[in-house]
């Protein structure tokens, strides 16, 4: 009984220290409801409304009720009406589309010939659900199909850019890229302050004629060179094990990667200044982990996924690096090209760090 009563006082006790710690009561709670939404909404295998451009040059009664059936099977969302499939590509190489359908002049006289596509879907093969997606569109029947006896071969012929042999490792490694930093670089910062502070650091500091921007700047920065080797290792192995391609300008890379460290960095940095020990804030960065993986577009189509679940994805630095690393990557798109995503990252950074300096308090508790 003796024994009993020690191990029911050690229970109470740690019961009653999970109370007053309100970031492990918040983890307790908030992670399985997290994950049960995040993986409730995000986890879409049934993709719908991709971002698409339509280019009709046949202009028929015939071609616009083809449109209009398209945008029935809601698998596509027309945003785009262009003259030209060069403008498609234009799209595609900006990110700004998946799909891109081109309508031929003589479509008319396709539809007839039951052994030609009709006309053609231009996709962006980088991401193979988008391309799977795409593959079954083209084999969906539609109103001029109806005809007794006679099957269509295949309403759409299908043309994938970007990764024609349809590798996932060439979807996969310039996605991982921007979860790999995600993950390290806040977890670094994350504890940097509560480090200092445990160890007793933070009290010289304070002592320091160093300002407060001063001693976050000088935080962050080791870790924005940890984090430009750290892509150069992925990007090397990535071209070295699973030739993965780098089409596009190698210092275009590297910016964009140097503004999302920095975002990440600076996110860190206001993680250390509300965490008092570094479990806790080793706890938030992986509570801000997940919806970085599941909601950024990284293992799922972005456009696939609800809409509040697309708002809260671009809220996250990870969101526009990763359409940053494929399209620089894969699509040979330039800064100028994705220059809003660029932009994002900035803002997030500045929000962030300016956050951090203002939360961070110049003297010990």
């Amino acid at each position: 009984m003796k024994a009993l009563r020690k191990l029911y006082a050690v229970i109470k006790k740690e019961f009653r220290q999970l109370r007053r710690d309100r970031i492990t009561f918040f983890m307790i709670v908030g992670v399985p409801i997290g994950q049960i939404l995040l993986f409730g909404y995000a986890i879409n295998t049934d993709v719908r409304n991709l971002k698409s451009a339509v280019a009709d040059q046949a202009n028929s009664h015939l071609s616009r009720q083809f449109v209009a059936e398209l945008r029935q099977t809601q698998v596509i969302d027309l945003r785009f009406a262009v003259e030209t499939p060069k403008q498609i590509e234009e799209l595609l190489r900006m990110g700004e589309i998946s799909v891109g359908v081109f309508i031929p002049p003589d479509f008319d006289r396709r539809v007839i010939d039951l052994h030609r596509a009709a006309a053609q879907l231009l996709v962006d093969g980088g991401d193979p659900t988008i391309l799977g997606v795409a593959n079954q569109l083209a084999s969906m029947p539609f109103g001029f199909d109806s005809q007794p006896d006679i099957a269509r071969v295949r309403t759409f012929e299908v043309r994938p850019y970007y990764n024609p042999e349809r590798r996932s490792a060439v979807n996969i490694i310039p996605g991982l890229i921007g979860v790999i930093l995600t993950m390290t670089m806040m977890l670094f910062t994350a504890v940097a302050i509560v480090r200092e502070r445990e160890r007793g650091n933070l009290e010289l500091l304070i002592n320091t004629p160093v300002s407060t921007a001063e001693l976050m700047i000088g935080k962050v920065s080791p870790y924005i060179l940890i984090g430009l080797i750290q892509l150069a290792l992925i990007v090397g192995v990535g071209q070295l094990l699973f030739k993965v391609p780098v089409r596009g300008s190698m210092l275009d890379l590297y910016l964009a990667a140097s503004a999302f460290i920095i975002a990440n960095l600076a996110l860190g940095l206001f993680i250390s200044t509300v965490s008092r020990t570094q479990f806790q804030a080793m706890q938030v960065t992986v509570f801000l982990l997940l919806p970085s993986i599941l909601l950024s577009g990284f293992m799922f189509p972005f456009d696939g996924m609800p809409k509040l679940a697309q708002y809260l994805g671009e809220l996250l630095p990870n969101t526009h690096f990763i359409r940053l690393t494929r399209g620089i990557m894969l699509r040979d798109a330039s800064l100028a090209d994705l220059g809003q995503e660029l932009l994002v990252l900035g803002v997030f950074a500045m929000v962030a760090l300016t956050a951090a300096i203002l939360r961070f308090s110049r003297r010990l508790d």
